[in-house]
């Protein structure tokens, strides 16, 4: 019997379609790619596993993972000569992460949109912890009793992480004897970089003061 590893299982790249299925590339002799070209017709029912992992270092790094279930077809004639584009039709999407597990609705799946930070957040991330540590840690000051209890138990400074950035606002990760996170949301959402910068820059004046 032919034992399978798990890169040939895994994607080289993913995208999602305008109708809310994701296309996923393989090489063409991979498993996925020959178990739906024998399917042909039949369906193929296949689970997608995402990991996210937080692009600096911090206690959990892992910040959530989702399953997409589905049904999976070859689409022959989008890839370039040893590979196959194969398509998952999605069924059911589970989500369990920094904001909760929930499970999502296709129709959901499919009219959601991208956050205009996506692209961007590994760099900005690592950009905040390597060049804005103070100001991370001056964030403190927004917490209250929260920060107080955690400096009380541990007797020392807490260690602040910048662990999530979306449109909406900044998560950072508080280590010390315990770790907690705690969100810092923006006035209103950011469309781009440049308004994300105004709106850093008001969070650490609130910070600061």
């Amino acid at each position: 019997m032919e034992t399978v590893r798990p890169d040939q299982l895994t994607p080289q790249a993913r995208v999602v379609g305008p109708d809310g299925e994701v296309f996923l590339l393989f090489p063409a002799d991979s498993p996925a790619v020959r178990a739906a070209t024998h399917a042909q017709d039949d369906e193929l029912a296949a689970v997608l596993e995402i990991t996210d992992v937080a692009p600096v270092s911090v206690p959990h790094r892992i910040r959530g993972r989702a399953w997409v279930s589905g049904w999976l077809t070859c689409v022959p004639g989008l890839a370039e000569p040893g590979g196959m584009m194969v398509r998952l039709e999605v069924g059911e999407v589970y989500v369990d992460d920094l904001w909760g597990a929930t499970d999502v609705e296709a129709e959901d799946f499919a009219r959601a949109s991208v956050d205009p930070l996506v692209a961007h957040e590994t760099e900005l991330l690592q950009h905040l912890h390597a060049a804005h540590g103070d100001q991370l840690q001056e964030l403190c000051a927004l917490l209250g009793e929260r920060a107080d209890a955690a400096l009380q138990e541990d007797g020392r400074r807490l260690r602040a992480v910048p662990l999530a950035l979306d449109r909406f606002g900044l998560r950072v990760r508080f280590v010390g004897k315990q770790c907690f996170d705690a969100r810092f949301d923006f006035p209103e959402p950011v469309r781009d970089v440049t308004e994300l910068r105004r709106a850093m820059h008001t969070l650490f004046e609130a910070a600061s003061h």
